[in-house]
């Protein structure tokens, strides 16, 4: 079954209790730290485009998902100042280089094989301006195996419900989300939808030795959204990371 079908149309009310305001101005703010003042910038995973829109006030933003459903509504509740992009994070293609790419809400955990994440990142590291700088967060290790695993998370709202199964394998470090959704349609009875959702979960050492691989310069590793190294019961890890293979005669600003 696809991912983000059915869910897409309840996507944001199940949502609302990310502080996307908060994370928005962390990743403001880690831009910054690294030189990225304006330019275009890519949100790759975008969904619905909550994030996307955030970015847009300080940002030229294009963003990529592989959900039209999602899409659909991101380009709905944006204005024409956005590009959205319907492709696949491990063969995306754009017109040109971002001053830098970011991508938000353990996107990266979906891909589940080593050899595709080093993919994503040699993508990033192509699309990038030279020294351009790549942010992105992922659950961690420990967040599948002691917040996630086995336990049914369920939420009831007047026009919609979900529950969602989680089944972890501590061999694959797979972590298989079964959600099954119950949303009203015109005329009061609920539409039931399933969708199987996966995830990965990697270790700090494994993300970073894909980056350096890939041809990416690894700047720093957070404890998610703050700018304290991760600790091991951090559920979320940010990693920063800078395109350093192209030749600029631009000094890279902030980077340490």
């Amino acid at each position: 079954m696809e991912a983000y079908t059915g869910f897409a149309q309840v996507y944001d009310t199940f949502m609302d209790n990310i502080p996307y305001e908060e994370w928005g101005g962390y990743y403001v703010t880690l831009l910054k730290k690294y030189g990225v003042e304006n330019g275009l910038v890519l949100d790759l995973g975008c969904g619905t485009g909550k994030m996307t829109r955030y970015l847009s006030r300080f940002y030229d933003m294009t963003g990529i998902d592989n959900s039209e459903e999602m899409l659909a509504i991101a380009r709905e509740q944006s204005d024409e100042g956005i590009l959205y992009l319907l492709q696949d994070m491990r063969s995306f293609e754009l017109y040109g280089t971002m001053r830098a790419i970011v991508s938000v809400c353990d996107s990266m955990n979906y891909i589940l094989e080593e050899a595709d994440l080093k993919q994503v990142f040699s993508l990033v590291n192509n699309y990038l301006d030279p020294g351009g700088i790549f942010l992105f967060d992922m659950n961690t290790v420990y967040k599948y195996q002691e917040i996630l695993a086995d336990s049914t998370i369920a939420e009831n709202r007047e026009d919609c419900a979900f529950i969602w199964d989680n089944y972890y394998d501590e061999t694959s470090r797979i972590n298989e989300y079964d959600l099954t959704l119950f949303i009203r349609e015109e005329g009061g009875l609920f539409s039931r939808f399933q969708e199987v959702h996966y995830q990965r979960a990697y270790t700090v050492t494994e993300v970073s030795d894909l980056l350096r691989e890939a041809g990416l310069r690894l700047l720093a590793v957070y404890d998610a959204f703050t700018f304290e190294a991760p600790g091991p019961e951090t559920e979320r890890v940010v990693f920063a990371a800078a395109e350093c293979t192209k030749k600029s005669s631009a000094a890279i600003g902030g980077i340490e």
